[in-house]
C-alpha cells in the first residue's frame, strides 16, 4: 500500500496523461489516415472523370480522345496509372503500365478502403474503379475504369506524419508532466507549511495554528486548534490538582511533626525521618504529575550545564575536584529547563559526593537524541549492582539521603522519551549516561523561520 500522497498523485498524473495522449495519438492517426486516403481517392476520381469524359466509340473501337495530362502517365513504372476495360475484354491503358494489364480478377481488398493489386514493377498499388455505360446509336457499351497509384506513396506520407506526431506528443507529454509535478508541488505546499506550523507549536513558539492554509485544510486546522485547547485545559487541571494535593499534605505533616516533639528521642527521630520521606515522595509524585506538560520547550544544554556546575563548584573546589566539560555548543534538548535541571542536577550531585579528583561531563548528538555522560574517578559500583542503582531508596554509599535522586532522574528522562544508564568509567569510577530528546529538524526549521 502506497503511503506517500505525492507518489499517489504522481502515478495518477502519469497514468492519466499517458492514457489521454494514447487516445489523442490514436485519434489523430485515424483522422490523418482517413484524410490522406480521401485526398488520394479524390485525385483518382478526377482521373476517372476525365477518362469517362474522353471515352468514345469510333468504328466500333473504344478510344480515349483526351488522355489525362499528368506527365507521370507517360513514364513506365512512374507510380500513377489508369486503365479502361471494355465489356468484351479489350483494354486501353496508360503508358506508365507499360505492357502490364490489371485484370479485375487480380484485384483484392486493400487498406484505406482501396483495392490492391501488383504494379508493373512488382510493388503493390492501390486501385479505385468505376463502372460506366456509354450509349451509342447502335447499343449501350459497358466499361470499367481503373485509376491506381503506388501504395508506398501513402504509406510514406502516413509514416512521416506519425514521426512528426510522435515528436509532438512526446513534447506535449513532457510539458504536461512538468505541469503535473508543479501542480502537485503547489497543491502539497500547504501541508509543508502546516508541518512547519506544527513544529512551531511543538517548540512552544506559538499556542495555536492561525488561519493559514486552503479551505480544504481549514477543518483539520480547527480540529488541531481544538485539540490544543483541550490539552491546555487538561494541563491546567493537572496543575491545579497537584497544587491542591501539595497544600492538602502540608497541614497533616506539620501536625505530625508537632506531635513528634512530645515523644521520646528514638521515636521522635523515627517519625521525623518518615515524615521527611513522605514529603520527598509526595514532592516526587507532584513533580511526576507536572512532567511532560512542558515538553514543547527547549533547553540550551551548554548553558544549563554551566549553571549547575557553577552551583556545585564551591563544594568540589574545597575537596580539590576539577571539572572537565566537553559539550557541543549547538546541542539543544527537547525538555523543560526545570525538568532537565532536576534530572542532570541529581546526577552531578551524586558525582560530587563520590569523586576523588575529577568529574568529566561530555555531550554529543547520537542519532535523533543527545548522549550526555557524567563520569567520576570515585570508587565506582560493582558490575552486578549497576542494574539496581536507579531503584528507589538505593544508596550508593554511606551517608544521608533518601536514595531517590537517580530514580527521580530516571523518571524525568523517561517522561520525555529519554533514559538513564550506568557503566564503569574509564576514570575508574561510575559513568552515568543520560539520553536526552533533541530538537527535531522540523522544529529547527520552524525556529529559523
Amino acid at each position: 500500500m502506497m503511503r506517500s500522497l505525492r507518489l499517489r498523485l504522481v502515478i495518477g498524473a502519469i497514468l492519466a496523461i499517458a492514457c489521454v495522449l494514447l487516445l489523442v495519438g490514436f485519434g489523430l492517426s485515424s483522422v490523418f489516415s482517413t484524410y490522406a486516403a480521401d485526398r488520394y481517392r479524390a485525385d483518382l476520381s478526377a482521373i476517372m472523370d476525365q477518362l469517362a469524359a474522353s471515352l468514345e466509340i469510333r468504328q466500333g473501337e473504344p478510344v480515349v480522345t483526351d488522355e489525362p495530362s499528368d506527365p507521370r502517365f507517360g513514364l513506365p513504372g512512374s507510380g500513377l496509372y489508369w486503365q479502361v476495360i471494355a465489356e468484351d475484354g479489350r483494354v486501353i491503358r496508360s503508358r506508365s503500365l507499360w505492357d502490364v494489364e490489371l485484370p479485375l480478377s487480380a484485384l483484392h481488398a486493400g487498406p484505406y478502403r482501396f483495392r490492391e493489386a501488383e504494379g508493373p514493377d512488382g510493388a503493390p498499388i492501390l486501385v479505385d474503379l468505376r463502372r460506366i455505360e456509354l450509349e451509342t446509336r447502335d447499343a449501350t457499351h459497358s466499361f470499367t475504369l481503373l485509376a491506381a497509384f503506388d501504395r508506398k506513396v501513402i504509406d510514406d506520407a502516413i509514416s512521416e506524419y506519425h514521426g512528426s506526431m510522435t515528436v509532438m506528443l512526446a513534447a506535449t507529454a513532457a510539458v504536461l508532466f512538468a505541469a503535473a509535478f508543479l501542480q502537485i508541488g503547489i497543491g502539497l505546499a500547504p501541508l509543508s507549511r502546516l508541518q512547519v506550523s506544527l513544529a512551531q507549536v511543538r517548540a512552544g513558539l506559538r499556542d495555536q495554528f492561525e488561519g493559514e492554509g486552503p479551505t480544504e485544510l481549514q477543518p483539520l486546522i480547527l480540529e488541531l486548534n481544538q485539540l490544543l485547547k483541550e490539552r491546555e485545559t487538561a494541563v491546567e487541571r493537572a496543575r491545579a490538582r497537584a497544587s491542591d494535593l501539595a497544600h492538602g499534605l502540608k497541614t497533616p505533616l506539620t501536625v505530625l511533626l508537632h506531635l513528634a516533639d512530645g515523644l521520646p528521642g528514638p521515636e521522635k527521630a523515627l517519625i521525623r525521618q518518615q515524615v521527611d520521606l513522605i514529603r520527598q515522595r509526595a514532592d516526587r509524585q507532584l513533580q511526576s504529575a507536572r512532567l511532560g506538560v512542558e515538553q514543547m520547550a527547549q533547553t540550551d544544554l551548554v548553558s544549563l550545564t554551566g549553571k549547575l556546575v557553577s552551583v556545585l563548584t564551591p563544594v568540589t573546589a574545597a575537596r580539590g575536584i576539577q571539572w572537565t566539560l566537553r559539550l557541543d555548543e549547538t546541542l539543544t534538548a527537547d525538555m523543560d529547563p526545570a525538568d532537565l535541571a532536576e534530572a542532570l542536577g541529581n546526577v552531578l550531585d551524586n558525582a560530587t559526593r563520590f569523586a576523588r579528583s575529577v568529574i568529566a561531563v561530555s555531550a554529543l548528538r547520537d542519532g535523533d537524541g543527545i548522549r550526555l555522560d557524567v563520569e567520576d574517578d570515585g570508587p565506582g559500583v560493582e558490575d552486578q549492582a549497576l542494574a539496581e542503582i536507579a531503584g528507589r531508596g538505593v544508596h550508593l554509599g554511606e551517608g544521608e539521603g533518601s536514595g531517590l535522586g537517580l530514580a527521580i532522574s530516571a523518571d524525568v528522562l523517561a517522561a520525555y522519551g529519554g533514559g538513564l544508564s550506568f557503566a564503569r568509567s574509564s576514570l575508574g569510577g561510575l559513568r552515568v549516561t543520560l539520553v536526552l530528546p533533541a530538537r527535531s529538524s522540523a522544529a529547527n526549521r520552524a525556529v529559523e523561520e
